[in-house]
């Protein structure tokens, strides 16, 4: 076992799975009467994507010197939404009771390409879901939070799955376009129950 695998180990058990936990409570708190929220969910990084990760080459050279404080997912914490509607006023919800270090929106390079969408945020982990029996030094400084909807949370785990999984084989040229058509749909999908749902709003706020 590496140095980087067994130290990551000891992190993974003793404070990232219990403050995973703590985290996915203090974000269920904070959501309390939002309304059309999926769920919301929290992990710590997989021991061998993390492993990967931290081994990872640029130039031929380390990518980081110092993983287990440079890599800044080692909790990952997603909140799902039924419409892109959604995505910001969740985020309007959230983000005042956490410091952000970094906010992106995820989108392909080019208009007319298919791919993953979502919102991803750094933000510094709050002091109140670290229980005072953990070892400090076992604890990251950040979380990353993912808000998304239903269809690119789907999307993006299937793609995951069947292009970065571990050992897998990778997809040929007629598979990589079923993937972007796939992707083409949940986009599409993904804007007309928007817009249904905006409809429906509009006709109910008239009525009222």
């Amino acid at each position: 076992m590496s140095d980087i695998e067994g130290d990551y180990r000891l992190r993974h058990d003793k404070a990232l799975t219990p403050i995973a936990g703590s985290l996915a409570t203090y974000l269920n708190d904070l959501l309390k009467g939002i309304q059309r929220i999926d769920r919301v969910s929290t992990r710590p990084k997989s021991i061998d994507r993390f492993v990967a990760k931290a081994t990872k080459l640029k130039d031929d050279r380390p990518k980081y010197d110092d993983p287990l404080h440079q890599i800044q997912d080692q909790i990952g914490a997603r909140i799902i939404t039924f419409y892109l509607e959604d995505v910001p006023r969740v985020a309007d919800a959230v983000l005042p009771y956490f410091h952000a270090i970094e906010r992106q929106k995820i989108v392909p390079e080019r208009e007319w390409e298919f791919g993953y969408f979502g919102q991803h945020y750094i933000l510094m982990l709050p002091a109140d879901v670290v229980d005072s029996s953990i070892d400090k030094a076992l604890v990251p400084e950040f979380f990353e939070l993912q808000i998304k909807t239903l269809f690119q949370h789907a999307w993006s785990e299937a793609e995951h799955d069947l292009g970065y999984k571990p050992g897998s084989q990778p997809l040929e040229a007629d598979q990589l376009r079923q993937l972007a058509y796939t992707s083409a749909q949940a986009w599409g999908a993904d804007r007309m129950f928007n817009e249904l749902f905006l409809a429906r709003e509009g006709v109910l706020r008239s009525a009222g």
